[in-house]
């Protein structure tokens, strides 16, 4: 008796698992700008000064900031993007109302072109349209999906959670070293955290691990290079 082995396997949320991963991978960037950013600021003012109280300031500011102006970022393109994507839907709806027919043989031509026959086109467009005409338009011609638009409030907390997270690297271990080896304590916090975002960038881009943590450490270590000359020569004049 031959057994039969199923080769299906369970259904698989694909779009939501792309969302998960695109939110991640937005986190791990803003936590990368938090990293840069906050290590800028501390590492030129420590260059400047050795005052703890000053370059503890000047990196709650920037982390503060930072984190804000990043937030509010996030939130005014996200909710841009979601008052497009409720346009574009309300004028499906309305050609949907008003020349069904003329929609349905437009859905039929976008399966066309992706390699169905024009008899299978047609039928899969009749079968969508009768089940959901709005959500197989939505999806097939604009890329959206109706009943998960993007939030602009996760994306502004997660921006600003993410900044956050990043910013506190550079910040906790110049404050919290001694003042000898502060500049080089922030220095080896950073290039640990970068190469760690830069890696996990990485794999959830499927691109090359080694280039992606050399590109984050080598920007990250060419801003704190710059950033505490200019507060050496600035600390050096006015003083």
């Amino acid at each position: 008796m031959t057994e039969t082995v199923s080769t299906g396997h369970p259904y698989e949320p694909h779009a939501d698992l792309s969302g998960k991963l695109n939110w991640l991978r937005a986190g791990v960037l803003g936590a990368n700008d938090g990293i840069v950013s906050v290590a800028g600021i501390v590492v030129g003012v420590a260059g400047a000064t050795t005052d703890s109280t000053a370059i503890a300031t000047a990196g709650i500011a920037g982390l503060v900031a930072g984190a804000l102006s990043m937030a509010g970022g996030e939130y005014v393109s996200v909710s841009t993007q979601r008052d497009t994507e409720r346009a574009q839907l309300r004028l499906e709806k309305r050609e949907l109302k008003e020349m069904p027919e003329a929609e349905e043989r437009e859905l039929a031509e976008i399966y066309e072109a992706k390699g169905l026959s024009p008899e299978l086109a047609a039928q899969v467009a009749r079968e969508l349209t009768e089940k959901d005409a709005l959500q197989a338009h939505a999806e097939a011609e604009l890329g959206i999906d109706p009943d998960n638009l993007t939030s602009p409030w996760q994306a502004a907390w997660a921006s600003l959670v993410a900044f956050t997270v990043g910013a506190l690297l550079p910040l906790l271990s110049i404050v919290w070293t001694s003042t000898s080896a502060r500049v080089w304590a922030c220095a080896s916090a950073v290039v640990v955290g970068l190469a760690l975002t830069g890696f996990v960038s990485a794999k959830l881009g499927d691109a090359r691990v080694g280039r992606a943590i050399a590109r984050n450490v080598g920007v990250g270590a060419l801003t704190m290079l710059v950033t505490y000359y200019v507060g050496v020569l600035f600390g050096t004049t006015v003083g």
